[in-house]
């Protein structure tokens, strides 16, 4: 899934602060948390780092992994991403699984159950200075015919 923004502010962007926005989402639904897995970081910034100069054209990558996409102009840091897909929660209708109004799967990402662990990377794009975030689940999550949580 992908979004396009335009907030600006501080960042906050170490580790820390990935993990604990993810976690602060799931904690709210009764999911544990999420680990770091340096692997999947290391696949995330190679795949940001593609495409860096061409954003905020926004591609899946088509891996094995599930995913997150955002880009947006100004200081966008990595909890700003991830409560605007946690914001996508108003739109989760757990009765149905599914989506209801507007667009959830940034959010059922963020809080599958089965996707334990994370790597994140946050580049900026060499032609227009917004910065391209990626994050991807392993597990992948937004497993059809399956509840997040």
């Amino acid at each position: 899934m992908s979004l396009c923004l335009f907030p600006s502010s501080f960042a906050q962007n170490s580790i820390k602060d990935y993990l604990d926005a993810h976690n602060a989402a799931r904690a709210q639904v009764n999911i544990g948390p999420m680990t770091w897995d340096n692997r999947l970081e290391a696949y995330a910034l190679d795949y940001a780092n593609k495409q860096k100069g061409g954003c905020p054209n926004l591609v899946h990558s088509g891996g094995p992994y599930g995913e997150n996409l955002a880009a947006s102009s100004g200081d966008f840091s990595s909890k700003q991403a991830v409560d605007l897909w946690v914001a996508e929660r108003q739109y989760y209708d757990y009765g149905s699984s599914s989506c209801r109004g507007g667009a959830c799967g940034h959010y059922t990402q963020v809080v599958w159950r089965n996707s334990l662990r994370l790597g994140y990377a946050r580049v900026r794009c060499s032609n227009n200075n917004w910065w391209f975030v990626i994050r991807y689940y392993a597990p992948a999550g937004n497993v059809i015919g399956r509840r997040p949580y």
